[in-house]
């Protein structure tokens, strides 16, 4: 059985940092591409980066320099610098889906693939 799950979101004031872990079971992450997606209220899924098999990595613009997304074994990471309020979200890992006629490409298809549950980020002014 697959199953992705999240841990690690948390209340940050802006500004502040945290790391989102998702582990793995059921199917491995090394020959996978990976990202992380986040859903606010009123908006939107949107994807936040992405972890090619290749070890390629995509960001979406608004987080690139602040977010990096790593893996290791059955893990796989969101580490989260200088947070936003408008990071506020919850934040899922996911075997990305890709749309090449979109503006970014891996669009958020929580149907399809495998997605964990979402950990909640708040990050406050």
């Amino acid at each position: 059985e697959v199953q992705l799950v999240e841990s690690g979101g948390d209340s940050v004031q802006a500004g502040g940092s945290l790391r989102l872990s998702c582990t793995a079971s059921g199917f491995s992450f090394e020959d996978t591409d990976m990202g992380w997606y986040r859903h606010a209220p009123g908006t939107d899924c949107e994807f936040v980066s992405i972890i090619r098999s290749d070890g390629t990595t995509y960001y979406t613009d608004s987080v690139k320099g602040r977010f990096t997304i790593s893996q290791d074994g059955a893990n796989l990471y969101l580490h989260m610098n200088s947070l936003k309020p408008e990071d506020t979200a919850v934040y899922y890992c996911a075997t990305p889906s890709f749309d090449p006629l979109t503006r970014e490409g891996w669009v958020c298809r929580p149907g399809v693939g495998y997605w964990g549950q979402g950990t909640r980020v708040t990050v406050s002014s």
